[in-house]
């Protein structure tokens, strides 16, 4: 039986790492990295700074070349469908070339791994083909969605009403009727520009927890524009970004 932990590292600050994790880094025999290329080495570089911290020294680590998402296809279900079978297939080559039989490897998660994040899927894929002997654990961490919260030093929800954690894509045609406060993931368009005509505010970060964390916050039809434009900058500074944001009404619907 192979293990296999699945460990939430927070959203980019090392501090936090939980000692659950911690305790998991150190009793790990292989990681196995994705690797993004080469706009994207500040996200190893974060997790060989881990390693080197909490790892044992003996530890070894197998990177993997992240396999591309198709994003000309009709379906993105299928699209995405597709490409984590593609990365299962990637994965699952390594795990039996690279961890032995009773070995313990381990995935380094951004954020916590059962929110908007594919390995929980892919490692169960990879179960369920029955080639490999394999069991994983789930370690959680700090998601974004809590980083974010703590930097803008806010609640996600106000008494007595839901929040909900959505994406982008899900907002596009309209905000649901019946939630004040809606958590936005994924969302690569600014599909906040849409609702600029809403009464709502926005508290938006980029890159949580790392030295190059972006906040704003402010009503929506003020601050959306400036967002737009340093999320722009900064993307073609680093050559990739990572953000999230809350979209709130100003007025709550009656519950």
């Amino acid at each position: 039986m192979r293990t296999i932990l699945i460990i939430g590292i927070g959203a980019g600050d090392p501090g936090q790492l939980t000692l659950a994790a911690a305790e998991a880094l150190g009793r790990t025999d292989v990681f196995f990295v994705l690797d993004k290329g080469a706009e994207k080495q500040d996200l190893i570089a974060l997790r060989q700074e881990l390693m080197g911290r909490f790892a044992r020294a003996d530890h070894r680590v197998v990177e993997v070349r992240d396999p591309d998402r198709d994003r000309t296809a009709e379906g993105y279900v299928r699209a995405v469908d597709d490409w984590r079978r593609d990365r299962a297939d990637l994965l699952e080559a390594a795990m039996a070339e690279h961890l032995a039989d009773g070995g313990t490897g381990a995935f380094l998660v951004w954020g916590d791994p059962a929110l908007y994040d594919s390995t929980l899927a892919v490692v169960e894929e990879i179960e369920a083909r029955g080639k490999l002997d394999v069991d994983h654990v789930v370690v959680p961490g700090v998601s974004s969605v809590s980083t974010l919260a703590a930097r803008h030093r806010i609640g996600l929800n106000r008494v007595g009403r839901p929040f909900l954690v959505t994406t982008g894509r899900r907002i596009a045609d309209g905000l649901p009727p019946d939630v004040d406060d809606i958590v936005v993931m994924l969302d690569a368009h600014c599909t906040f520009t849409r609702h600029v005509g809403e009464d709502l505010d926005i508290y938006w970060g980029a890159y949580l927890g790392t030295a190059d964390e972006i906040l704003v916050a402010g009503p929506l039809a003020e601050v959306a524009q400036e967002i737009v434009e340093t999320r722009r900058a900064a993307r073609e500074r680093k050559g990739w970004i990572m953000d999230t944001y809350l979209l709130r009404r100003r007025d709550p619907v009656a519950g």
